[in-house]
This record gives structure tokens, C-alpha cells and sequence, in this order.
């Protein structure tokens, strides 16, 4: 009998040991995963300040690219509107070529957008600069781009703007 009671003691021990060897291995999974979880979250929130970064800067573009916005910027005293035009158009594009990196970090739809308001206001910029008389000057291009400007809904700056606010208000909330 005593034999039995040893070998009861064994194997009592034995499970003991095997359940308290379960437990261990669960708790070691479940740091892990734990961590997994961790490093999620992590990259979760360094992937919105991605994106919130690449709409702000898609934002500071879009007021930049705005025609009302380029005009008071550009220097008009003593130019003519052709190097009005030029100077425009080729703020534009390279403000544009500075954030395409951006596109990265956006939906499809925003970095459409952001393409066409370029695409959109260098198209209105050559439009209103090509009927002038050579000795036109900056002030004439300038005064023909704000009366455009103007006009309800031109700027499609104020389209993207609502849009890059709208996407920056979903990875917010």
C-alpha cells in the first residue's frame, strides 16, 4: 500500500509540475502576444502621425497653390506678366514636386485631388496669361487672376482644403 501512496505522490507531483509547466508557458504567450499587441499600437499611432504630417503639408500646399494666395506672394513691382507667368507657374510645380513624397501617407483620393488643383490652377494661370499683349504687365495678369479668383467657386484650393480637413478629421476621431 505504501508503494501505491508513493506512486500516487508521483504522479500528484509529476501533474502538478506539468499544470504549473502550462501556466508558465501560457503566461510567456501571452507577454508575447501582449508585445505583438504593443508594437501594433506603436506603429498603429506612428502610422497616423504619418499621415496627419503629409495632410499638413498637402494643406500648407493647397493654400500656397491658390491663386489669390500666389498672387499676394509674388513679386509684381516693375515685372511683366510674362515673368509673372512664369514665376506662378513655376511655384506651383515645384511646391507640388516638394510633396509629392506625401502621396505615400494619403488615400488615392486626397493625392488626386492635390494633382488636379495643380494641374487645375497652372491650366487657369496660362489661360488668363495668353490673351495679353506682350507689354502687359505683372499687375495685369495679377488683377486678371483675383478677378477670376473671385468669381464663386474657382478655387478648387477651397474644394481640397474641406477634403484634406475631412480626411485629417477621420484619423483623428
Amino acid at each position: 500500500m505504501n508503494s501505491f501512496q508513493d506512486y500516487f505522490q508521483l504522479i500528484m507531483s509529476v501533474g502538478i509540475l506539468l499544470i504549473l509547466g502550462t501556466i508558465i508557458l501560457l503566461f510567456i504567450e501571452i507577454r508575447k502576444l501582449k508585445d505583438k499587441i504593443q508594437e501594433k499600437i506603436e506603429l498603429n499611432d506612428e502610422s497616423k502621425r504619418l499621415k496627419l504630417q503629409a495632410l499638413e503639408r498637402l494643406t500648407l500646399f493647397a493654400e500656397r497653390a491658390g491663386l489669390q494666395s500666389l498672387v499676394a506672394r509674388a513679386e509684381i513691382d516693375g515685372k511683366g506678366a510674362a515673368s509673372l507667368h512664369y514665376t506662378l507657374i513655376n511655384s506651383i510645380k515645384s511646391e507640388f514636386e516638394y510633396n509629392t513624397s506625401q502621396q505615400l501617407y494619403v488615400n488615392p483620393e486626397i493625392w488626386n485631388a492635390v494633382t488636379r488643383l495643380k494641374d487645375q490652377n497652372i491650366y487657369i494661370i496660362n489661360q488668363l496669361a495668353a490673351p495679353l499683349p506682350p507689354q502687359a504687365t505683372a499687375m495685369d495678369l495679377s488683377k486678371r487672376l483675383l478677378e477670376y479668383s473671385m468669381q464663386e467657386n474657382a478655387e478648387l484650393n477651397h474644394i481640397v482644403l474641406d477634403a484634406l480637413r475631412f480626411e485629417a478629421g477621420k484619423i483623428i476621431n
